[in-house]
């Protein structure tokens, strides 16, 4: 395989130039795996169902074959097609989407047998509020297979897409330089017993997940 070299794309972050996106989609439907900002820390994605590009992101973050990647959706209604959810977590979702959050929910048959949990059959979800990733996800029309962009050794996600390009210029196709980033991932929820388990705490207020 020839060496990689990424290309670097500074785009907007309130107003993403579409030409841009575009060609940021582009990349990421031929197989390329990029780098993008959310409403949390920055993340690695690629196209949903693309072992070779999985297997990338594996590799650079060097997770086990158990870690859960999770799909990156629009809206509500898209998460919907790749989880199964209940009246209870509908309401929680509704308030809490878009934002900050990976819920981990039932998956439905529609997500690849690869990215669910094999025990308990389940998926992170996620919807950012991020004019970046969701004018991606508007182009690309499906979601982005994610991981947060932590890399071995280091408590936190990188936030300098400068920082980024240097260290990873030859492991990714696509740096999107939307600016500096937060340092805390998202706050994860799982979604899929009784009552809501909150698994990590990271950006976003939990109190609407936490049982009394």
């Amino acid at each position: 395989m020839g060496e990689v070299v990424s290309q670097f794309f500074a785009i907007h972050p309130e107003t993403p130039q579409s030409r841009l996106v575009q060609q940021a989609v582009d990349i990421i439907q031929s197989g390329g795996v990029a780098v993008y900002p959310t409403d949390s820390a920055y993340a690695l994605g690629c196209q949903l169902g693309n072992k070779k590009a999985m297997e990338r992101i594996r590799r650079i973050r060097a997770l086990r074959d158990d870690h859960n990647f999770t799909l990156v959706c629009r809206d509500l209604s898209e998460l919907g097609t790749y989880a199964r959810v209940d009246n209870t977590a509908y309401r929680l979702l509704r308030h809490a989407t878009p934002g900050p959050y990976t819920f981990i929910l039932e998956a439905t048959r529609d997500v690849p047998k690869r990215l669910v949990q094999p025990k308990r059959k389940t998926i992170g979800l996620r919807v950012p509020d991020h004019p970046i990733p969701q004018s991606l996800l508007r182009a690309l029309d499906e979601p982005l297979m994610s991981a947060t962009l932590a890399l071995p050794g280091n408590d936190y996600p990188m936030s300098d897409p400068h920082d980024i390009r240097d260290q990873l210029e030859h492991e990714v196709d696509l740096v999107i330089d939307g600016g500096f980033c937060g340092l805390e991932p998202s706050s994860v929820i799982d979604l899929t017993g009784s009552a809501p388990l909150i698994l990590r705490r990271g950006v976003g207020d939990v109190s609407d997940f936490e049982v009394a």
